[in-house]
């Protein structure tokens, strides 16, 4: 937290277009509604970040550009050497506008339709809408279930597992062993693994002790690819932009192709090439700093929770700022505490169904502390009301 940047001072981010705060209504059928939904964050990006990005503007020449140049390809190095611990190949780097696009072009890559997309249950619902959307079977195994995730794997029309790591919505960071164990499963019954990783540098410390352990090191010889980018961290994904590393030198050939000639996409967004650089060369104080007072945040969360409604208990997950909580403990029904939030605690909080999940939320605490309060208060009065 200290004295170089300032999380408790609240950004009003109504009227800027966002999802968050000005597209509440499209989801929960009413506007002005406190948010805790989307995944992004209610900070400021890292003023390394902004000072960069105004250079940049400062320029005044926005014409056509490449993401395969050195201060790019050495940024992420960089970053990966010094956060994560890993050499990486930069020459299996790829570029693409966002995860999910990437991980559409893979599946189009990797599959045909009618064949089975295993995922890890609960599930991002980016996922679910990527893998339906391209007529691709969804196959979900629990969290933590190898059993299950082998059986899966094992089915002769398998081709691709979908991996979030750390895992969204519930935190979960994998461990190398586990990952390993993925890896070697996979690579056994020829499926293919895309493993994102967008909130790999928000792993929490203490606690367990977890690091991130990126697919890199674990891939084998299987078919792979890693897909990312410092938009979650550093919270500019309205910049667009991500990228990833395919181990198959044919493969990244062909997702290359497709990238420029079906998606057309041949000229990056210069803005997120720079808000990149400058997040992964000079960002790192900042993001400790953020990771830090999110874990507050969370560390609050628990104890509220834990005062108001100890049967739940929960703890802190493992990665990220979403609080993933099981209310079924309490027996509330969900569309009635749904109804309580929104209509008088005013507050909107993502519904575990829409990620497989029923009885569960997905509460966004990437907040001013203030701002977390009031949303774990009203979520506080709310299961009192309907118990």
């Amino acid at each position: 937290m200290g004295a170089l940047y300032d999380f408790d001072t609240a950004v009003d981010r109504r009227g800027t277009w966002c999802i968050q705060w000005d597209g509440v209504a499209d989801r929960f059928g009413v506007d002005g509604l406190l948010p805790f939904t989307i995944s992004d964050m209610d900070f400021a990006t890292a003023p390394e970040v902004l000072d960069a990005l105004r250079d940049r503007l400062d320029h005044g020449v926005l014409g056509y550009t490449t993401w395969q140049q050195d201060d790019f390809r050495s940024a992420i190095a960089h970053w990966y050497a010094t956060r994560h611990g890993t050499e990486v190949d930069t020459g299996q780097l790829v570029y693409g506008p966002s995860v999910l696009s990437q991980l559409s072009q893979l599946l189009q890559m990797w599959t045909a339709e009618g064949d089975g997309v295993v995922v890890h249950t609960p599930t991002y619902d980016g996922f679910r809408k990527a893998v339906t959307g391209l007529g691709r079977e969804l196959r979900g195994v629990p969290v933590g279930d190898e059993e299950a995730l082998e059986r899966e794997l094992a089915r002769p029309d398998a081709k691709v597992l979908v991996l979030c790591s750390p895992h969204n919505p519930t935190g979960r960071v994998w461990t190398e062993a586990e990952l390993a164990r993925t890896a070697e499963l996979a690579e056994r019954h020829g499926v293919a693994v895309i493993s994102d990783e967008i909130h790999a540098d928000f792993v929490h410390e203490g606690g367990v002790g977890r690091v991130h352990v990126p697919w890199t090191r674990v891939a084998g010889g299987g078919r792979w690819a890693l897909v990312t980018s410092g938009s979650k961290a550093f919270n500019f994904p309205a910049l667009t932009g991500s990228y990833g590393f395919i181990g198959d030198p044919h493969d990244r050939t062909e997702f290359l192709r497709r990238m420029e000639t079906a998606e057309g996409l041949a000229s990056p967004a210069v803005l997120s090439l720079t808000a990149h650089i400058a997040a992964y060369r000079e960002g790192a104080a900042w993001l400790d700093a953020v990771r830090a007072y999110v874990a507050g945040n969370l560390e609050y969360v628990a104890r509220r929770l834990g005062d108001a409604l100890p049967e739940l208990g929960w703890t802190p997950p493992e990665a990220g700022y979403l609080a993933w909580l099981d209310l079924r403990p309490l027996g509330v029904d969900d569309e009635a505490l749904q109804r309580v939030l929104v209509e008088r605690e005013r507050v909107a909080i993502m519904g575990g169904a829409v990620y497989g999940a029923p009885g569960f939320l997905r509460l966004n605490v990437g907040c001013p502390r203030e701002k977390a309060v009031l949303g774990v208060e009203a979520l506080v009065r709310a299961v009192e009301t309907v118990r």
